[in-house]
């Protein structure tokens, strides 16, 4: 026995409030980019003019190493503070704890300025050989502490609060049955801690320490006010002599747009590679 069945027409769902809020955001974007383009001092020649010049491109070279030198610094300091807070000595769980409250309680831009004048502080490091007097090393704290030097100090040891705090949410998001398995194996507890903790915390860890990474990369254009030999501090060097602020801006915000782009897509690829077989439909 046959039966007819009726043919079902499959009726798309109709999206009418997707398609207005797009059009919407369109044509905000089109008045703001007209508004934008039009004002006569965003001076399209000028950032053209200024964009690679030499010493634009030297402070985005310094710009990047700096980030790249702070996180590197920040994120093995951030482990050691991690398992100083994770440790079941109390001074060291203490010393942790105090470091994280000092560095992430006070604003960066008070660090930087504190590291770049360390030498009211300190007038002199000198290193001599204890009841001995003999004078290892003498130098006046301004010409060892540099402008760099400060910016290296104050961006790494703030990140080493943060990286910290991160670091040990994804200690702690590893089961503890993986430790107890390892220590069952005969692992010593540094080895656990390298080959089988880190490696899966580090599907918690990588997302939020991108995160930090770019916010690191915005946060060298503090280091400005201490003549860091940043981007920030090429581009005001200029503007403070052709007073175009407008077009200098513009100028620096192209270079951290485009670096940030660079370290994003750094980000996903790491990501992806941590994330496989745990990230549902993978990694976006």
């Amino acid at each position: 026995m046959t039966t007819d069945t009726p043919a079902v027409r499959v009726v798309p769902v109709r999206h009418y409030g997707r398609w207005l809020t797009a059009l919407i955001v369109f044509g905000l974007t089109a008045l703001f980019l007209r508004a934008l383009l039009s004002s006569p001092n965003l001076e399209p020649g000028t950032i053209a003019h200024y964009l690679f010049k030499d010493y634009v491109l030297d402070g985005v070279v310094t710009t990047l190493w700096l980030t790249l030198l702070a996180m590197l610094l920040g994120t093995a300091g951030g482990i050691l503070l991690a398992v100083m807070r994770l440790s079941e000595n109390p001074v060291l769980r203490g010393v942790s704890w105090t470091f994280i409250w000092i560095f992430r309680g006070t604003p960066l831009l008070v660090q930087i300025i504190f590291f770049g004048f360390l030498g009211a502080l300190f007038p002199r490091i000198t290193l001599t050989v204890p009841l001995t007097g003999t004078v290892l090393f003498d130098r006046p704290t301004s010409v060892v502490v540099t402008g760099t030097v400060a910016a290296v100090l104050a961006l790494s040891l703030n990140e080493m609060a943060y990286a910290a705090e991160v670091i040990r949410g994804g200690i702690l998001a590893v089961d503890g049955g993986q430790t107890e398995a390892a220590a069952a194996l005969g692992m010593s507890p540094t080895l656990t801690l390298r080959r089988v903790v880190l490696p899966q915390a580090m599907r918690v860890i990588i997302p939020p320490m991108g995160n930090e990474t770019i916010t690191m990369l915005k946060s060298t254009a503090l280091v400005s006010i201490i003549a860091g030999r940043d981007l920030m501090t090429a581009v005001q060097t200029v503007y403070q002599n052709n007073y175009k602020v407008i077009p200098l801006l513009v100028v620096a915000a192209i270079w951290y747009l485009a670096l940030v782009s660079l370290l994003s897509a750094g980000q996903w690829l790491i990501e992806r590679r941590f994330g496989r077989g745990f990230a549902r439909g993978g990694v976006r």
